[in-house]
């Protein structure tokens, strides 16, 4: 196991077929990447105090920090991470113990904090703060701090959002053969 990649309490990271994990970034503890993620330079994904869940064609870029919420007395049972499917998370983007649906884009610089629920095809704008426990409907550009939607997605963003994650995944096709 490299230095990237680190076991936490006898919880190693699981891997899916595909993936590429930059020798520069941090991959600890409960943590499970499904097919096809990428996880680039400098990003963290901290499995230490509950566990991390990405699924399939999913890309974490450049220094973005995933982590969880611990079991204690203000939080029972902790909280995940929980991604779906095809999400790119933007460069330094903050996902905390939040739960996103499949096909979302992250905007840069953005924080989803604590049992906030992002619903499939949304996007988020770059710098925007999802306060805990929000609710983000699908279909719809978020913008600020808290976020606010701004209107509806078009046809078109919403076939860029898709695209954004083949893109990455053939991105990192080329970076697993060079």
């Amino acid at each position: 196991m490299s230095d990237s990649i680190r076991k936490f309490e006898n919880k190693h990271p699981k891997f899916g077929e595909r993936v590429y994990i930059d020798p520069q970034s941090t991959v600890i503890g409960d943590v499970t990447l499904g097919n096809d993620v990428s996880v680039w330079p400098m990003a963290v994904i901290r499995g230490d105090v509950n566990y991390i869940q990405i699924d399939h064609s999913c890309s974490i870029q450049d220094g973005a920090v995933l982590h969880v919420t611990h079991d204690g007395p203000y939080t029972p049972g902790g909280r995940p991470l929980i991604l779906g499917q095809g999400i790119t998370v933007g460069h330094k983007a903050v996902l905390h113990a939040c739960t996103i649906d499949d096909y979302c884009l992250i905007g840069m610089g953005s924080i989803i904090l604590d049992s906030a629920h992002i619903e499939k095809h949304v996007m988020i704008a770059a710098g925007s703060i999802v306060p805990p426990g929000k609710i983000l409907k699908s279909g719809y550009l978020y913008l600020g701090s808290p976020t606010k939607a701004i209107r509806k997605l078009t046809t078109k963003e919403i076939e860029q959002i898709e695209y954004s994650a083949e893109h990455y995944i053939r991105l990192k096709d080329k970076y697993l053969t060079y």
